[in-house]
């Protein structure tokens, strides 16, 4: 008679301390709090309500500056309304029944978190991926059609499969990532060096030339978001293939969005374009935080939220979190003397760990001694 095996006691758990509160307080939350409060024009035109419900006179100080507050931010909010539809053109109509993501990178990390999102409300989802990970049914309407590239060898086999499927994709989210490597240039390895160009760069120019022609047909025209990092203007310390990479990524991005403003498909075909800082994904898990306050560490499903939204609500743009990545832009005209500065009070350049690359260098130094002994 056989009997089942008996299962080994589970090792006890250990309880992981709660990170102090001060942990929690950061640049983000702190302007968060004050966008819904102070800042909000909603708000401040209370203010002067409330003045007069106390019969203050209109010529009272109190009264005109609390009223030119709330006109200025009213103004300020009504500008930046209009300057977002000068530059990106009136929302597309979105319908999700009618839509097809294809979500390359998602077998993991921020990708599957937003493949899953559209997976949950019954939209038909793609993912691509170099992982083996098989064909999923969602169980509630929709269709996750995998691919695997290392098997495909061609992006252009996987759109045919996807249109006969799934139909012809008209949302397009590029998270792929290769690992980073953290090391100086003189470490990394061509090998090296190629996968994360491949990975990161090919791959994107690949997906674009097989999936923007089906996005220009469709009807309802299409979004196409790509996901670039902050690490591409900031460039830290050890990071050489992976910052030029996402550089790169960022500059096709703006391209392609320059030739659809020149072919007048702008307000059909929607770009957006994702600049994050360090997410909790384990493509980061090697980094070190240079500093919590300022650059807080993203939560995915933070940064999968705000890329669904936006591409819900039809519109294209920008997105970047945390907060001081909204500051990115202007760090490339303030003096050298500053930005240095800058870096060596925020610590970017030992985020990916100043050993490793200081443990490089002298395993160089070792070997150029040996060649010459």
């Amino acid at each position: 008679m056989n009997q089942r095996p008996s299962k080994s006691p589970s090792p006890p758990r250990i309880p992981h301390p709660h990170p102090h509160w001060i942990h929690s307080l950061t640049l983000d939350l702190i302007l968060r709090v004050l966008h819904r409060s102070i800042f909000h024009p909603f708000i401040a035109w209370l203010i002067p309500l409330c003045l007069r419900a106390q019969a203050t006179p209109y010529s009272h100080t109190s009264f005109r500056v609390t009223t030119a507050y709330a006109t200025l931010l009213s103004l300020l909010l009504l500008l930046n309304v209009v300057s977002k539809r000068l530059t990106y053109g009136p929302p597309r109509e979105v319908s999700l029944e009618d839509e097809v993501v294809v979500v390359t990178g998602g077998a993991s990390g921020l990708g599957l978190l937003v493949a899953e999102i559209y997976g949950m409300r019954g939209v038909d989802v793609a993912v691509l991926d170099v992982r083996d990970i098989g064909t999923e049914d969602q169980g509630d309407g929709s269709e996750k059609a995998v691919e695997e590239w290392e098997e495909i060898h061609s992006v252009e086999r996987v759109r045919e499969r996807i249109e006969k499927e799934l139909g012809t994709p008209t949302i397009l989210i590029n998270c792929i990532a290769a690992p980073i490597n953290g090391a100086p240039i003189t470490s990394l390895s061509p090998a090296a060096i190629s996968s994360t160009i491949h990975a990161n760069l090919l791959s994107y120019f690949n997906t674009l030339q097989q999936f923007l022609p089906g996005i220009l047909s469709s009807p309802t025209g299409g979004t196409i978001v790509t996901l670039s990092s902050v690490c591409s203007s900031l460039t830290p310390a050890g990071l050489s293939d992976y910052t030029a990479t996402k550089a790169a990524i960022g500059a096709v991005h703006k391209t392609v969005e320059a030739e659809l403003r020149v072919t007048g498909d702008y307000e059909r075909v929607k770009m957006l374009l994702v600049e994050t800082g360090q997410m909790a994904t384990p493509l980061f898990e090697d980094v070190k935080t240079p500093n919590n306050f300022f650059a807080p560490v993203l939560e995915p499903v933070q940064v999968a939220r705000e890329i669904v939204a936006t591409v819900d609500s039809g519109n294209g743009g920008v997105i970047r979190l945390p907060a001081y990545a909204t500051l990115v832009n202007w760090y490339a005209v303030l003096p050298v003397a500053i930005q240095r500065l800058a870096r060596y009070l925020s610590g970017i350049d030992k985020a990916v760990g100043e050993k490793a690359i200081t443990s490089s260098m002298s395993v160089l130094s070792e070997k150029e001694k040996e060649a010459k002994g």
